[in-house]
């Protein structure tokens, strides 16, 4: 049946006062309960579950609720919204949290006056944003919502100057990785919060203000299957497996696999992060590895953190490392890089100090533990004593500005070094202060005429090539003979 269009109708005079004067608020810690009951009772969802961050506004006249509306987390993934941005998938998992969702609005039922739905949209509009920065400490700059065609026209969305997209395919979310057809699609709306805010979403890199959201977002494993399949291959034939392979539902060269491939994309915080980093691989990632399944419900199972923890107590690290360096060759060619980077890390959340070393592109080199008791400076000589370091220039702080390291990489190495210096090295700041300050250049320049400066050297007076083998003689007495003896006079001996 064809819907009836409702008539429009302007505000009386009272519903115009309560227009002019209606406030938006945000919901205290202690007005939440309530807001959550009428959401419950006067929303057609009948739900007040939201997901992720999330803030909750009311439109207030005189203390009187007139509207209520909730913004949360955006849909994972939404085709008309995506192709509207026009966002790679990275990019849409990265930077996700810069859009906003509103999954809820509902106008209370006796506060239906003309105009108050939009009235309340554009003062929540023009606030989001640097509410949602000091709540959650990262702007918005894009809003999306869902219209229910059946039970509205969202006229509200579009005279507040949002866009319609078209609709979703009726599909909803009902786990963490599974979806479920519910043949009720619903329209797309969306609303630019800052101008140009889909060409800065897409761009090679966000603006500094909206940065941090991308930064906050966990590591995922994007490896294919057949990358996987070539690290293990290397694994399997060169690391040992410690343990009863009857009871192995996580083959070592899997698990060390994993964990390498964390560490490649930035996890470093121990354990859980590891944990949590397996938690995002795909059934093929997972498969990949080697792992098995899960004998009730079939699918490829993840390890644990305690899986974790037994693996790297046990596993040799010097037979790892060579392998990664092995594979990362296979894989990326031999580093053409000049620049060897020392670096020591302290690893707080394993109680462990390193010393690393990176080319000149980020590339690893190698690591070495610095031993208990011990500090930087020996680590880094031994991981110096792994390296071919010939024609390359070794980088390192104030700490490794040692004679012994010099000796290594110079005589011992090859190579060259570059080393800060810092102020508290009195010694060698004023040793470097004495060789390092301009002087004059002895013997060309002339020390008794003041008017010269120190670095510029005088014209000889007379022809510039006297002096120099083949040239003219001049003042100086010089011959163009080889021996350069002043020329004998004519009858002489």
């Amino acid at each position: 049946m064809a819907k009836v269009k409702a008539r429009f109708r302007r505000p009386v005079p009272e519903e115009q006062e309560v227009l002019d004067h209606v406030r938006v608020e945000l919901v205290r810690a202690d007005q939440q309960a309530r807001f959550n009951r009428l959401l419950v009772e006067e929303h057609y969802l009948h739900s007040d579950r939201l997901v992720g961050e999330r803030l909750c506004y009311v439109a207030r006249y005189r203390g009187q609720w007139l509207a209520l509306a909730a913004w949360s987390a955006p849909a994972l993934h939404l085709q008309a919204r995506d192709r509207f941005i026009g966002w790679t998938e990275e990019q849409r998992r990265q930077r996700l949290g810069l859009v906003v969702n509103n999954s809820r609005l509902v106008v209370r039922p006796a506060c239906h006056y003309p105009n108050l739905v939009s009235r309340f949209m554009k003062l929540m509009l023009a606030r989001l944003s640097e509410d949602w920065q000091g709540v959650w400490k990262h702007p918005v700059v894009l809003a999306e919502t869902f219209v229910d065609p059946a039970l509205y026209r969202g006229t509200a969305y579009k005279v507040s100057g949002w866009s319609r997209l078209g609709a979703t395919r009726g599909w909803k979310r009902s786990a963490e990785d599974f979806y479920q057809k519910h043949d009720q699609p619903k329209e797309v709306w969306v609303r630019e919060l800052v101008k140009r805010a889909c060409p800065r979403l897409r761009a090679v890199e966000l603006p500094a203000a909206w940065a941090a959201v991308a930064a906050q977002v966990a590591p995922r494993c994007t490896a294919k299957a057949d990358q996987i399949g070539s690290l293990m291959a290397r694994l399997r034939r060169e690391v040992p497996e410690f343990r009863r392979r009857q009871a192995l539902a996580y083959p070592v060269a899997g698990m060390v696999a994993l964990i390498a491939m964390a560490l490649f994309s930035g996890v470093a915080k121990g354990y859980e992060d590891l944990a949590d980093y397996a938690a995002t691989l795909s059934q093929g990632q997972l498969r990949a590895l080697g792992f098995r399944n899960d004998p009730h419900t079939r699918r490829v199972r993840c390890p644990k953190k305690s899986c974790f923890e037994r693996v790297l107590a046990e596993v040799d690290a010097g037979v790892i490392e060579r392998v990664l360096l092995r594979w990362q060759d296979q894989v990326l060619g031999l580093t053409q890089d000049r620049l060897v980077i020392l670096d020591g890390k302290e690893h707080r959340h394993a109680d462990v100090e390193t010393v690393s070393a990176v080319d000149g592109t980020g590339r690893w080199l190698g690591t070495v533990p610095v031993a208990t008791g011990s500090n930087e400076i020996p680590a880094a000589r031994q991981q110096l004593a792994k390296l071919d370091v010939v024609g390359k220039i070794v980088l390192a702080d104030a700490a490794h500005t040692q004679v012994q390291t010099v000796q290594q990489v110079l005589y011992e190495g090859g190579g060259d070094y570059l080393l800060t210096v810092k102020a508290n090295q009195k010694g060698l700041v004023e040793t470097l202060e004495k060789l390092l300050t301009p002087q004059r250049f002895s013997p060309s320049a002339d020390t008794a005429d003041a008017c010269l400066h120190p670095r510029a050297q005088p014209e000889p007076a007379g022809d510039p090539g006297a002096g120099l083998p083949g040239g003219n003689a001049g003042a100086g007495g010089l011959s163009r003979s080889p021996d350069h003896r002043p020329a004998q006079t004519a009858g002489a001996a």
